[in-house]
């Protein structure tokens, strides 16, 4: 195990009525004029919004708000909240949704109190030292930004999707937690949630350190509670037990728990990064097409800990052929997804005719060469993963 830091200050409220309480936080992060980051119109049908702002009012918090954010937010995006936030004052930003518009508010967040382009950070021409405080009520487990330093967005000029990791700064000061607010979330969007929360993991698994027993553990017992959970979920979408565990399972999954004391990869993220960028697939989704030809790639290549996988998570049983195990494992992933309603082919995805050469270079551009840790993947080793994804043949196990 190597040395860590890890950091996690978020305060989460969870439970029913937990957006009731957005007043008292903010107004205990000594914050009194909030931008409250939105997305489409289910915020405001479903009363979380005005639930949020009657909370505010009483709390006596000025707020505007700014609706409208996207799946994969863009710097476009971005830009009109800064300017909103300057504009009002604002002292705090309040996300009320996903990872997109939790993502969007903290890149806002940055770029208000910075006197440059917020993409300055992004691209890694300078380093974020402060931003205003973010605060979250999440109304979609997926992404789990909400325990995060982290923010993905898209420059629009060369479709650019990068994510900034931060220890610290763009961690949210606090994160309400209703499952209730995600009985009326559609199949699909739960599946694809549950699969990013797999690849978070997974992230953080793929990894060549040594003695990291316990991390596995974490990261495999996770796994398995939330494959257990996804298609009872789906059976039962307004059981309050079942949503419960899955939207706690989300945010263990990327507070950085599971990566503690590793080196982690994100590979898999890059590759579909350059998909949800060029293609606006959605990230999940993305994901569940990626994953399974990532490790497929890794059988021939680094085969440890995709045989380990398939043993402690998919309960292949040891044959001694860790490669043979491995792949066996990578099938019931798939079959895995398709019960539940993911793709496991650009086809599937929607992408019938992808650039495979666009991809690759675009990958390497904004990513490096070569990219990743676990196995550094150089063009030619990425340009095969695509195409293990473009397999239209894919088997059906």
């Amino acid at each position: 195990m190597d040395n860590f830091l890890f950091y996690s200050p978020t305060e989460f409220r969870f439970g029913r009525g937990a957006e009731n309480e957005a007043g008292e936080c903010v107004v205990n992060c000594g914050a009194r004029r909030a931008v409250i980051v939105y997305g489409g119109g289910s915020a405001v049908r479903s009363g979380v919004l005005g639930r949020v702002g009657q909370s505010l009012k009483k709390a006596g918090v000025e707020f505007t708000a700014l609706g409208g954010i996207q799946p994969n937010p863009t710097d476009k995006e971005v830009y009109k909240g800064i300017d909103i936030a300057r504009k009002f004052d604002a002292d705090i930003m309040v996300a009320v949704g996903g990872g997109s518009v939790i993502d969007a508010a903290k890149a806002m967040a940055a770029g208000v109190v910075y006197d440059g382009d917020f993409w300055d950070f992004w691209a890694g021409k300078e380093t974020l030292r402060k931003a205003l405080p973010v605060g979250v009520v999440l109304t979609i487990p997926a992404a789990g930004s909400e325990g995060s330093g982290n923010s993905v967005i898209t420059k629009l000029d060369g479709l650019q999707k990068i994510s900034l990791k931060t220890p610290k700064v763009l961690r949210p000061r606090f994160a309400l937690m209703n499952p209730e607010l995600t009985f009326t979330l559609p199949p699909y969007q739960t599946a694809a949630g549950a699969t990013d929360m797999m690849a978070h993991i997974l992230e953080r698994y793929f990894n060549n350190t040594n003695a990291t027993e316990l991390t596995d553990n974490v990261s495999e017992a996770l796994l398995r509670t939330i494959i257990d959970l996804v298609p009872r979920v789906l059976a039962e979408p307004e059981n309050y037990d079942l949503r419960a565990n899955l939207m706690w399972s989300g945010t263990l999954a990327h507070n950085g728990i599971c990566g503690t004391g590793v080196v982690e990869d994100w590979t898999s993220h890059f590759l579909e990064h350059e998909l949800s960028a060029i293609y606006g697939v959605t990230h999940g989704a993305g994901l569940a097409v990626v994953s399974p030809a990532y490790q497929t790639f890794m059988a021939s290549h680094n085969v440890k800990k995709i045989a380990k996988l398939a043993h402690t998570v998919w309960g292949v049983e040891r044959s001694g052929n860790d490669k043979s195990d491995a792949l066996e494992g990578i099938s019931r992933f798939k079959a895995f997804l398709r019960s539940i309603g993911m793709p496991v082919t650009l086809a599937e995805l929607g992408v019938e005719n992808p650039d495979i050469d666009l991809l690759v270079k675009s990958l390497h551009a904004h990513k490096g060469n070569p990219v990743g840790n676990f196995y550094p993947l150089t063009p030619a080793d990425t340009k095969e993963i695509y195409e293990l994804m473009n397999c239209r043949k894919s088997e059906s196990a």
